[in-house]
C-alpha cells in the first residue's frame, strides 16, 4: 500500500458545534496523520473556485453559501491509500447512509451540512491540497 496524501476539509457546521477534535480524533485513530492544517473563513471567490466543478448543478449557490458561512478546517491527512481510507472514515455523502461509527453518521445534521469534505481520488487530492497549501507548510 502506497503513502497518500489527501485533503480534508472539517465543514461550518461542525466547527459551529465545536468538533473539530472529535472529527480529528478519528482520523488519527484510524491511522492517518495530519500534516498540515489550518482554520480560516472561506470567501466567497475560493468557495466558488474550489467547487467550480459544481458550477452548473442547482445546489452551487447553496453549497458556496454554507462553506462561507462560518470556519473550516483545512487540512492535509497523510498514510496508507489515505485518500480511501480518509473516505471510509467520513462515510456516504448523505448521513442516513452512512456507516455506524463514521464522521457523517455520528456528526453530519444533514446531507449538506455532512461535516466534513474529503478528496475522491489521489489526483483530485494533489489539485485540493495545491489550493490551501504550499508545499513547505505540509509538515510530515
Amino acid at each position: 500500500m502506497a503513502i497518500e496524501r489527501t485533503l480534508s476539509i472539517i465543514k461550518p457546521d461542525a466547527t459551529r458545534r465545536n468538533l473539530t477534535g472529535k472529527i480529528n480524533a478519528k482520523f488519527e485513530e484510524a491511522g492517518l496523520r495530519i500534516v498540515a492544517q489550518r482554520r480560516i473563513l472561506l470567501s466567497r471567490e475560493q468557495a466558488e473556485a474550489f467547487y467550480a466543478v459544481h458550477k452548473e448543478r442547482p445546489f452551487f449557490g447553496g453549497l458556496v453559501s454554507f462553506m462561507t458561512g462560518g470556519p473550516v478546517v483545512v487540512q492535509v491527512l497523510e498514510g496508507e491509500d489515505a485518500v480511501a481510507a480518509n473516505r471510509r472514515i467520513m462515510g456516504a455523502t448523505n448521513p442516513a447512509n452512512a456507516e455506524p461509527g463514521t464522521i457523517r453518521r455520528e456528526f453530519a445534521e444533514d446531507i449538506e451540512a455532512n461535516s466534513v469534505h474529503g478528496s475522491d481520488s489521489a489526483e483530485n487530492a494533489a489539485t485540493e491540497i495545491a489550493f490551501f497549501f504550499t508545499p513547505n507548510e505540509i509538515v510530515g
